[in-house]
């Protein structure tokens, strides 16, 4: 973006300051803005008529959510909670669409942004349809490895099970739990019983070790293939 195109956004952005359990919305709340979380992590999340949580979606530092929702006219669906002290800068509405009235490249940067998340969001239904809770856990490891990390996009569950694929040389990478195994569990539909039983399970076979909420990943290729052994 320009320093203009930035400038003229700044003017209809502002920062909020959130302490853990604070909400940024609630489900019925007009959507006029969208938001980015600058630092800390906010959880979207709905609730059944039984009063049980479901985690849709962890927003950590640099990303950001509602931009879609902003564009319906429609009130907030999901809860936005933040999990930990969070620095969060929201962006209203007219700003955006003044930017889209300007340049057209500007929409065209919106909707890649928003297709992306879509992408994500297509992508787990497919894991909570097809992957057992073994991969669900092994891919939430993997997924933010460096693009250094052995040739990180070949940990992909899909490609996991290429014999073709070279075996890179044996690399440790540490993944540090942002939130609570609780909440990591219900993101990925799963108990945290379960959850806490396959990171066990996967410390046991040699591929993971754990400290608290820091994991060190022994062996990236090993841990990507282990359910197709």
């Amino acid at each position: 973006m320009s320093p203009g195109e930035l400038q003229r956004l700044a003017e209809g952005c502002r920062l909020q300051r959130l302490a853990r359990g604070d909400h940024v919305f609630r489900v019925g709340e007009a959507c006029e803005q969208f938001h980015v979380t600058v630092m800390g992590q906010v959880k979207l999340y709905a609730l059944s008529p039984q009063g049980q949580e479901k985690v849709i979606e962890l927003i950590g530092p640099g990303n950001t959510f509602a931009e879609a929702l902003m564009f319906t006219g429609k009130p907030y669906i999901v809860n936005a909670q933040a999990l930990t002290d969070t620095l969060l800068l929201s962006v209203d509405k007219q700003a955006v669409v003044g930017e889209i009235e300007r340049d057209a490249r500007f929409a065209m940067r919106m909707l890649a942004g928003i297709s992306r998340r879509l992408h994500g969001l297509v992508h787990d239904v497919q894991a909570y349809a097809l992957h057992s809770g073994m991969q669900r856990v092994i891919g939430y490891l993997l997924r933010d490895l460096p693009e250094e990390a052995d040739d990180a996009a070949s940990f992909s569950l899909a490609d996991a099970g290429c014999a073709t694929a070279p075996a890179p040389e044996r690399r440790e990478w540490r993944v540090c739990l942002p939130v609570s195994k609780a909440t990591i569990a219900s993101r990925l539909s799963l108990t945290p019983e379960y959850f806490s039983r396959v990171l066990h399970d996967l410390e046991a076979a040699g591929l993971i070790a754990i400290d608290k909420r820091d994991i060190r990943i022994l062996d990236a290729v090993r841990l990507a293939r282990h359910t197709l052994q």
